[in-house]
This record gives structure tokens, C-alpha cells and sequence, in this order.
């Protein structure tokens, strides 16, 4: 079985990493730790189709899968883009919740529905208040409890910003203040739509894992000691060649699966968590090794390694830590 990209596929992902490149540089990220992440890169990404890939042809959208999606997602992972990508065109997307085909007054509420500017902000709430990435900009709130998946708008939501080790992300505690806008209580939608935003986080630590370790080997070529570039000592080397063999074991996970997903197999949940996993794993090996090549510098705020760092910290948490996913594979082969 081949493990890649097809034309098509590796097309969508090269047109969402150019425009990432241009308008997601790591200064934008930068500003974001103070503000609400400017509009520029988000608006590029929905005119260019990536908000509405997995949304059916009838309803505007262009009518693919997840494997068309998922190499658009690594690449906002690998940008850090500030934007929650995953929640709204992975998660949100191919639940009829776009700026076409909703039926609820989201577009009033909004201003601009889901297209353009609008984003949606994805999380589950219970007894306690949900803390949720991008709430305070956010154009709707998809929420997830024990009676299946509502929609929010921003007037119908409580938002209590918090403080975590990304600021990029702008988290906020959340709570529904009103009914909102049933979206399904089929319990195969809700375990599906969960499925699919495990993939994008995973999709994003590969994307992430895989910039850091381009950072660290610009910095090995370029920082010298002794006369010669650090990168050309074997404990660096050594350092490098584990991350990108975690990083080569983990791309290929994802993409498999994004197949399952695609596909519906019964095995999808073990794939997905084992995908999951792999990525966070990858993202920490070289998150550990970027730090140490780096040095000193690699803990200063003033250079960028930071900016994919935390949000790999970040994103290992999100939608299922390792803990959990790890558990999930051994109870699906009976261990």
C-alpha cells in the first residue's frame, strides 16, 4: 500500500503551504499572542476552497474527503496558523454547518456565516465550563454534551478568556447561556465528528513536528563551534535523525487515517488514535531535540522555535492526550 499524496491532493496542500508562506509568516503568529490573528490568511484559505473540501458539491462545497483535507491541515499546522482550521472545516464542515447550508440565523449572528472571516470553535462541555481555542473571535460555537452536538452563536455563549501556555490560540472557559441550534443526537455523527477532529490535531503536530526540525537544521548549518557548523557534530546529527524518523513514521499514519475516516471502516477509531499518538510523539522527540540543538536561544521568547513549540504542548492535550489514545488502540486489540 502506498502512503502519500496523490496529484490532486498534493496540489491542494502545495497551493495551502504557499499561502501560508505568504500570509501566515511566524511574525504573523507573533502578533497573535496579543490580538485576535488577522483575517488575511483565513480569507486566502476559504476563497482558495480549503474551508468547504469535505462539504458536498450541492451545497457549494467541492464535494471530496478527508485524504483531500488532511495535507491542507499539516500545512497549518506546519504555519502554527492561529486559526481553528480543524474545528470548522474538518469537524463543523461535514456537518451541514457552513456559510450555505445551515439553517439557523448563524450568518446574522455572525455577519459572515462561516465564509470569509468565519471560523467555528469546537469543544465538549459537561458539568464544568469547556475551555475552547479561538472563542474569543470565534463566529459560532459547536459544543458537544451528553445529548449530542449544538450550535451556538457568539451572543449565546458565556466567555471567560483564560491564560495557557499558547496565547496564539485565545482559549476561553465557555458556557451555553441559551438552547442553541440542535445539529445531531445520533450517537454515530458525534463519535464520527470527534474521529475527524482527532485527525486534524493530528495533522497539525506532524505539520508542526515537521517545521521545527526544519528550523533546527537551518540553525545547525548556520551556528558554528570549534570552527564548524554544530550541525556537522554526530550528537547533533544523531538528535536530528530521530525526529524525522518519528516524523516519517507518524505522515503516514495520518494519511491512513484520513482513508478510514473517509471510508467509514469499523477499525477507524483504533487508526485514528494510533495516528494520534504517533504525531504527539513525534512532536515531543523533536520538540526535545529542537531545544537542545538550539541551546539557550531555543528558550527565548524572541525566536520563533517557541511559536511551534507551545503549540504542539498545546495541541498534545487537545481532542485526546496520549494517555488516553494509547488506550484506546490496547483495549481495540484486547490488551
Amino acid at each position: 500500500m502506498r502512503f502519500g499524496l496523490d496529484e490532486d491532493r498534493e496540489a491542494l496542500r502545495s497551493t495551502a503551504r504557499n499561502l501560508l508562506a505568504e500570509l501566515c509568516p511566524p511574525q504573523a503568529v507573533r502578533a497573535a499572542w496579543t490580538q485576535p490573528p488577522g483575517p488575511a490568511a483565513w480569507n486566502a484559505l476559504a476563497d482558495a476552497g480549503a474551508l468547504d473540501v469535505v462539504v458536498p458539491s450541492s451545497a457549494g462545497g467541492l464535494g471530496l474527503d478527508e485524504t483531500y483535507l488532511v495535507g491542507v491541515i499539516e500545512e497549518a499546522g506546519r504555519a502554527a496558523l492561529p486559526h481553528p482550521l480543524t474545528a470548522t472545516a474538518l469537524v463543523a464542515a461535514p456537518l451541514g454547518i457552513t456559510g450555505t447550508t445551515t439553517t439557523t440565523d448563524l450568518g446574522t449572528t455572525a455577519g459572515t456565516g462561516l465564509r470569509g472571516t468565519g471560523s467555528v470553535a469546537s469543544a465538549r462541555f459537561g458539568d464544568a465550563a469547556a475551555i475552547v481555542p479561538g472563542a474569543s473571535y470565534a463566529d459560532a460555537f459547536l459544543l458537544r454534551s451528553d445529548e449530542g452536538l449544538r450550535l451556538y452563536g457568539p451572543d449565546e455563549i458565556d466567555i471567560e478568556p483564560v491564560q495557557t501556555v499558547d496565547a496564539s490560540r485565545h482559549c476561553a472557559r465557555v458556557r451555553p447561556i441559551a438552547p442553541g441550534e440542535p445539529v445531531t443526537d445520533d450517537p454515530a455523527a458525534v463519535e464520527a465528528a470527534f474521529e475527524r477532529g482527532v485527525l486534524g490535531t493530528a495533522a497539525e503536530l506532524v505539520g508542526l513536528s515537521r517545521r521545527m526540525l526544519e528550523l533546527t537544521v537551518a540553525y545547525a548549518a548556520q551556528r558554528h563551534q570549534f570552527g564548524k557548523p554544530i550541525g556537522s557534530f554526530q550528537a547533533v546529527k544523531h538528535h536530528l535523525a530521530d525526529a524525522r524518523i518519528q516524523i516519517e513514521f507518524a505522515a503516514p499514519a495520518v494519511l491512513d487515517a484520513a482513508y478510514s475516516v473517509a471510508h467509514g471502516h469499523a477499525d477507524t477509531p483504533r487508526r485514528v488514535s494510533q495516528a494520534k499518538w504517533l504525531a504527539t510523539h513525534a512532536a515531543a522527540v523533536t520538540g526535545r531535540a529542537a531545544l537542545q540543538c538550539h541551546g539557550a536561544v531555543g528558550y527565548t521568547t524572541e525566536h520563533d522555535l517557541h511559536l511551534y513549540l507551545k503549540r504542539s504542548w498545546a495541541l498534545a492535550r487537545s481532542w485526546g492526550g496520549a494517555d488516553f489514545h494509547a488506550d484506546r488502540v490496547a483495549a481495540s486489540i484486547g490488551l
